[in-house]
């Protein structure tokens, strides 16, 4: 890793580039220049735009400069783990998973909003994105952008969308039967990506998977009815072949061959399809994601990102400063448009240019109101590791003797000492 500009970390030749010990790290720490603000965020492609502008708007007061984290998340917390543990003050404003949240706070590596600051972030800002960024009632992070997961569905075929889990199977049978596209697509590898499709269908079942607290594994009949209905899919013929093996990005391309009736994504395929496959997607719409209960809506998982202070910081007050800057509302609709990124603060989506790049903003707004929050628990990336592994194949899965084996697990993984990897 060169030297960036401002300081951070200098790691001379006799460091390497590949992934340091904390030791190594700590001794590689380079000199700071006073007014820097040193940003780690996860590659974004127009970030840089927001920070040129905040900078211009800082007047000289200090002067962000970005930092670009692994393009994967398990890189990126490495990184943020390991030189936060080594109390490397190179690092001021930390880009933050929405699950990392109660475990940056509860190792002391992040600073807790009050005050003035805190009334900034909150301002305007919905109530779920909140939640993800709170832990222990005090709020250690600024919501930058948020995620919700949608339906999407061939127009061309389907004249309604199903509004339950159940429904969307009945739909596909039925084409499957008349010799159409029948094929759903859900992320199923092993990885957050598939523990997410299964929080969403606990949430919507009104189920809890762990105890407010953070500390029991709970387990309740939701968990049993969103297992249930992962076993569903996976006994109804209708899924991919690959679906075991399948992340976002291939669900999305495998939607784009026209196959499928059926995609549960994030709303970064739109613009993909657009670009891609014009043909497929001037048919494709959109819809909230299925629920498990007719009764009452999904209740969708958030994505996202919080804008964290490190408590190593030599520079707090200008870093809260260049957060807030960067999670503006004038920032956030800009990487909206530009990068594809669903903003926390709701005033955000009435912008008018957000409706050329966000038909769907409606539909994304509607979820994010009433959203799903991940167990908020220090020991998320365990619990996640031990689900993913559980529920995967869904082919596998008993939902009464599965759930029993995820209250054992899941219960092990909160009960584990430590943070790192």
């Amino acid at each position: 890793m060169r030297r960036r500009a401002g300081g951070a970390v200098r790691l001379a030749a006799a460091c390497g580039t590949a992934v340091l010990a904390v030791s190594a790290l700590s001794a590689c720490a380079a000199p700071r220049h006073d007014d820097v603000v040193n940003l780690y965020y996860a590659p974004e492609e127009n970030l840089q735009t927001v920070v040129d502008r905040c900078n211009d708007q800082a007047g000289g007061r200090y002067r962000i400069v970005y930092h670009k984290l692994p393009r994967d998340a398990d890189g990126q917390r490495e990184q943020l783990v390991r030189r936060l543990a080594a109390q490397d003050d190179g690092m001021d404003v930390l880009g933050l998973d929405t699950t990392w949240t109660a475990e940056f706070a509860r190792a002391g590596w992040v600073r807790e909003w009050t005050g003035a600051d805190r009334q900034r972030a909150e301002e305007g800002t919905l109530a779920g994105p909140l939640a993800s960024a709170r832990y222990g009632g005090k709020l250690f992070g600024a919501p930058k952008n948020t995620n919700v997961q949608l339906l999407w569905y061939r127009s061309d075929m389907v004249d309604r969308p199903p509004r339950t889990w159940d429904e969307m199977i009945e739909q596909a049978k039925r084409f499957e039967a008349a010799g159409e596209p029948s094929t759903i697509l859900v992320p199923g590898a092993q990885f957050e990506g598939y523990v997410v499709q299964f929080n969403t269908l606990l949430a919507s079942a009104g189920g809890k998977l762990i105890s407010d607290d953070g500390t029991r594994a709970v387990v309740d009949e939701g968990v049993v009815r969103a297992l249930e209905q992962l076993k569903a899919l996976a006994d109804s013929g209708l899924t991919s072949r690959s679906m075991s093996n399948s992340q976002e990005d291939d669900v999305r391309l495998e939607f784009q061959q026209g196959d499928a009736a059926f995609q549960l994504n994030w709303p970064f395929v739109y613009p993909s399809m657009q670009e891609d496959a014009p043909d497929i997607a001037r048919n494709v719409r959109w819809a909230r994601y299925p629920s498990s209960d007719p009764a009452r809506p999904s209740k969708v998982t958030l994505g996202g990102f919080n804008l964290a202070v490190s408590a190593h910081s030599p520079n707090p007050r200008a870093s809260f400063d260049a957060a807030l800057c960067l999670r503006s509302a004038d920032s956030q609709r800009f990487s909206a448009i530009h990068d594809g990124v669903p903003p926390t603060i709701e005033s955000v989506y009435a912008a008018p240019e957000m409706a050329a790049e966000y038909p769907m903003r409606d539909t994304i707004l509607a979820e994010l109101r009433d959203p799903a929050i991940r167990p908020i628990t220090p020991a998320y990336q365990n619990v996640s590791t031990v689900l993913s592994k559980l529920l995967s194949p869904a082919s596998r899965i008993d939902p009464p003797r599965t759930a029993e084996r995820i209250r054992t697990e899941v219960q092990k993984a909160l009960d584990s000492r430590g943070v790192l990897p």
